[in-house]
């Protein structure tokens, strides 16, 4: 894409900083053959990798440890007519390393439903992408349809 039709891609780098800069974003899986979404907060890792803290019990878990998903998170500023949306696709697994378990303990995202039982699900930014709205309407004025 390019600007002419309002957005821009945004590279890999560009990606990755912008995703700590919101504090949901949403999961994208299948559950019973069919897809499915789950808002989530989140954080991202040292290496780029998302990170989901959530109950070791939940339907998430299960539905994706070891599975090819999806993660996207946005912002938009609806007044401006502005905004940027980040997928990370990869395979998103369970944290089982003991060390690891307790060093995103300390590092980690905080639940916002805490459980008596949580784990730690990564996500592997295996491909990145984003792109964002560039010259909205409130900037260049109402677009005629093409």
């Amino acid at each position: 894409m390019d600007a002419d039709d309002g957005f821009r891609e945004l590279d890999r780098l560009e990606c990755l900083r912008l995703l700590p800069t919101v504090p949901v974003g949403r999961i994208v899986y299948t559950r019973q053959a069919l897809p499915a979404v789950l808002p989530v907060n989140f954080r991202l890792d040292r290496d780029g990798a998302v990170l989901v803290r959530t109950s070791a019990f939940s339907e998430l878990v299960s539905a994706i440890d070891a599975a090819l998903v999806a993660f996207e998170a946005d912002e938009v500023d609806a007044a401006a007519h502005s905004g940027w949306s980040v997928v990370v696709m990869g395979t998103a697994t369970v944290v089982t390393d003991p060390a690891e378990h307790l060093r995103l303990l300390r590092t980690g995202p905080r639940s916002w439903a805490p459980a008596s039982r949580e784990v730690f699900v990564r996500i592997e930014p295996e491909l990145v992408t984003g792109r964002e709205l560039v010259g909205g309407r409130s900037a260049q004025g109402v677009r005629s349809p093409s």
